[in-house]
């Protein structure tokens, strides 16, 4: 069996990388795909080959031959459309971030347990063999207990029109890519921050911050991370116990034709001869990987791996960071 998805817009993440993962999945298709403008959607339908093109969202919605959603549009849209496709009993992967707050996120979450249909946040880096086995690395105790989180997210933009730089638009470094470290730091300590420290740099005539820098402290260990979207293109992220060290070698955008690496530091003579051993992962597509692990989740009537409670709590966290910033 396979889960049938329809697309809902035609947005760049979708054309170029989640569609194309779905379609390599073994348990899914993709079978239809929406636009307001029918004539984008029959065009991007055709570039795709997928065999159904509506001129609306709601069409999409009643369609009898999809079973799940994908939802890429702008973040203040994700609400919307996740509680829309909920009550037309249709399941949703939602890009990230779930809402514009937690308070919209439990919204959602309650509406898909209305509705009865699975619902993820689509974090698909999590789903990735790199960082399944980072994390099976810090839970067994092989870096010795877990000290300190440093993540680094960046990319340049500061054009006024581009969706990420109109704050009604949940624009923005955190709610962009800052989620990215806000969730990994919080799946590496396994628990919520019990303090939050953060700065943040806003835009002087758009008002979204372009620099966010946090402190999460996790009862004795220390998350930190800046994200930003004006600096050049870069992502890091190093994971530091008592007796050893993981540097994840490209930890959000993992390239999907690529073998990747992990790296696992314990010993040696440091700085200058640390005894490091390079763990490399065969290419998996990320966008495959979470397309399979949902669908399997729909079809087997399990959970979903990434729960819809870690959603709400990731907000509230984003929320957090702005609230401690001021």
């Amino acid at each position: 069996m396979t889960v049938r998805f329809g697309v809902l817009s035609t947005a760049k993440i979708g054309r170029e990388k989640v569609i194309p993962g779905i379609q390599r999945a073994e348990n899914c298709e993709v079978v239809a795909i929406a636009s307001r403008d029918g004539d984008l959607a029959g065009e991007v339908a055709a570039e795709h080959g997928i065999p159904t093109a509506h001129g609306a969202y709601e069409a999409l919605l009643a369609d009898p031959d999809v079973d799940a959603v994908y939802i890429p549009l702008p973040n203040h849209l994700h609400a919307h459309w996740t509680i829309a496709a909920a009550r037309a009993g249709k399941h949703v992967l939602c890009e990230k971030p779930l809402a514009m707050d937690a308070a919209e996120a439990r919204a959602v979450v309650d509406a898909c347990a209305d509705g009865g249909v699975k619902m993820m946040e689509a974090f698909m880096y999590r789903l990735h063999p790199s960082w399944l086995r980072a994390k099976e690395l810090v839970d067994a105790g092989v870096i010795g207990d877990l000290q300190s989180v440093q993540s680094w997210f960046s990319y340049y933009n500061d054009d006024p029109g581009n969706i990420r730089n109109i704050a009604e638009f949940g624009g923005g470094a955190l709610m962009d890519i800052g989620c990215y470290n806000v969730n990994l730091s919080r799946m590496l300590f396994g628990g919520e921050p019990t303090s939050i420290q953060a700065a943040i740099r806003r835009d002087p005539t758009s008002g979204v911050d372009i620099v966010t820098s946090a402190l999460l402290t996790f009862g004795d260990g220390h998350a930190t991370f800046t994200c930003t979207t004006r600096a050049e293109d870069d992502q890091r992220v190093h994971i530091s116990g008592t007796t050893g060290r993981i540097e994840i070698e490209i930890p959000f955008n993992i390239p999907p034709d690529l073998p990747t690496r992990v790296f696992l530091t314990k010993g040696g003579d440091p700085p200058t001869a640390p005894d490091t051993e390079t763990i490399v992962f065969p290419a998996k597509n990320p966008y495959t990987a979470q397309a399979e692990a949902f669908a399997a989740a729909i079809l087997d009537g399990t959970p979903v791996p990434i729960s819809n409670d870690d959603s709400i709590a990731n907000m509230a966290v984003i929320d957090a960071i702005v609230a401690a910033a001021g």
